[in-house]
């Protein structure tokens, strides 16, 4: 479709030591067609060939402006700002470097804010994992199409969306507030760009349309900010950027400040907790720091959270040092979050987290069973069949009387998921929960990825589904045991052989990669070699 929309868009492109990658990012933004005034490419001091190769497209393309900084800023924010002074545009759009802009998507953010005369307008966003092209998407769930919303303080939870490079910006709106990304060294500066935003309480346009491809590179040299959590100085920068944004949101909003809390304590604490590894001195500094950024937060605030935060919380709150069982809550910390025996209770008979650490998990009775921290075991019975053991929760699920377990396999590129057969549960011999053994064929599995064009290399996550007689229902991940977790070579009519490895993700639950035939075995070893390389880098760096 013919754009009706005069040049009206300053594309901001942030570059620092990324010539291999920004030209594709200016290519996806000089592509958004007439709508687009100037792309303003801002080069932060790089040291590679990042300089020449903005100017040789600046050479080509009129439209492109480069700015170039003289000294490194260290952070975004600086030469995003750089670029919002230079522009000349009514709006404004934010490009990293490393990324892509979809096509249509500046005209698609134009002709919505244009119509509902909104100083910010809104669109879908993708978590793009490379090499795999896996699309996640951005806070699912969290804008409705359509919507124009009157007031953000009215719509508290939209503080969970830091991103600004999914949004559209009236230029004069950001001026009018003086609204800018904090310069220098600043990690997470989007977060209180956003929080400024939201607190300036403009008019919000939601539209559909995919508008950024976030390009994650989990195996690359030199890693993103947000990947980077290797040193605990990450997560002292993000509580600092949230600590910022939650009291500008609290001055603007008293709902806005509540829930920009909460966001912490169900996105960030949970997400940083179930990665944060093995290494006694990462995990010493860790605890510390955030207990001491804990204290500050109100019990009305952490009442508000869901009982998952809150358990952690109150975990974190109850010892200065990290408990024997960190591991453990780690794993609970992991999504789907899984609370793994052994259960403890206290002297009245109430659920706690552990003998050691009496905390009591308030509220559990009231959890309907799909949000039960449940855990089930998954153990090899056989070349082609899993053990599931389904562990009881406080009698939760006993009262509703678990009678079916049904395999679900979840590609982890994306795409349709493929379901086996539900299984009858049965008691276990010993009382511990309830047991049965589903089929683990993972030669059917891997023809069903090739019926739905996957070739070389899959890869798929495992979920379990479980019924219960009194109606209800829920799903999770199970937990691989150790004799699951070994490759496998399988014959196969269809591929000669097919090379399966079962493993343990990060959060601790059951995933498995398939290498049908020889171009499936040649992708298994570069994902293997490309993973190796990540980590020695990480390592090193």
């Amino acid at each position: 479709m013919t754009s009706t929309n005069a040049a009206t868009v300053s594309i901001v492109v942030i570059a620092y030591n990324d010539a291999g990658l920004v030209g594709e990012a200016v290519t996806s933004a000089l592509a958004q067609g007439p709508v687009v005034a100037e792309v303003l490419a801002v080069d932060d001091a790089s040291s590679d060939d990042t300089a020449r190769v903005l100017d040789e497209l600046a050479a080509s393309h009129p439209k492109v402006r480069v700015l170039h900084r003289t000294e490194n800023s260290g952070g975004c924010g600086t030469p995003r700002n750089d670029g919002i002074a230079a522009s000349t545009a009514p709006y404004v759009l934010f490009l990293d470097s490393d990324d892509v802009l979809p096509p249509g998507a500046a005209d698609a953010l134009v002709s919505a804010a244009r119509e509902h005369k909104t100083p910010v307008t809104v669109g879908a966003c993708v978590r793009r994992e490379l090499p795999q092209y896996q699309d996640v998407p951005w806070v699912p769930g969290l804008y409705t199409a359509g919507d124009v919303i009157e007031h953000p303080a009215e719509r508290p939870e939209l503080v969970r969306d830091t991103l600004c490079v999914n949004k559209l910006y009236e230029r004069a709106f950001l001026d009018e507030h003086s609204i800018r990304f904090p310069d220098g060294r600043f990690r997470y500066e989007d977060f209180v760009f956003t929080a400024r935003v939201m607190a300036a309480d403009p008019r919000v346009a939601v539209i559909d349309d995919l508008v950024y491809v976030w390009h994650v590179r989990r195996g690359a040299a030199q890693v993103s900010i947000s990947l980077d959590r290797k040193d605990v100085g990450n997560w002292r920068s993000r509580i600092e950027a949230h600590r910022t944004a939650s009291r500008v949101l609290a001055e603007s909003s008293p709902e806005l400040g509540r829930a920009c809390q909460v966001k912490f304590l169900e996105y960030d604490l949970r997400m940083y907790l179930r990665e944060i590894g093995r290494d006694p001195e990462y995990q010493a500094a860790w605890w510390t720091l955030t207990r001491d950024y804990l204290a500050g937060f109100a019990d009305a605030d952490i009442e508000a959270a869901g009982a998952h935060a809150r358990w952690i919380v109150r975990v974190l709150r109850a010892t200065a040092t990290p408990p024997a069982d960190i591991a453990r809550l780690a794993r609970f910390a992991a999504e789907p979050p899984r609370l793994e025996p052994p259960y403890a209770t206290d002297p009245d008979g109430l659920p706690v987290w552990s003998e050691e650490l009496p905390v009591e998990l308030d509220r559990l009775a009231e959890l309907p069973i799909a949000a039960l921290p449940v855990t089930i075991d998954a153990r090899a019975a056989g070349a082609a069949t899993l053990r599931l053991r389904v562990r009881d929760l406080y009698g939760r699920l006993a009262a509703a009387g678990p009678r079916t377990a049904r395999p679900l396999f979840v590609p982890r590129s994306g795409g349709e998921p493929v379901r086996g057969e539900p299984v009858e549960l049965r008691p276990a011999a010993d009382g511990d929960g309830w047991v049965c053994d589903v089929p683990f064929r993972l030669t059917t599995l891997a023809e069903a990825g090739r019926r739905q064009g996957r070739r070389g290399m899959q890869a798929w996550g495992v979920q379990i589904g479980v019924e219960c007689a009194d109606g209800s229902s829920l799903v999770t991940s199970p937990r691989p045991l150790d004799d699951l977790l070994r490759r496998r070579a399988l014959p196969s009519s269809r591929y000669g052989v097919l090379l399966a490895q079962p493993y343990r993700t990060a959060g601790g639950s059951l995933a498995i990669r398939l290498a049908p035939g020889a171009a499936g075995a040649l992708s298994f070893v570069r994902n293997r070699l490309g993973r190796a390389r990540a980590k020695a880098a990480l390592k090193s760096g």
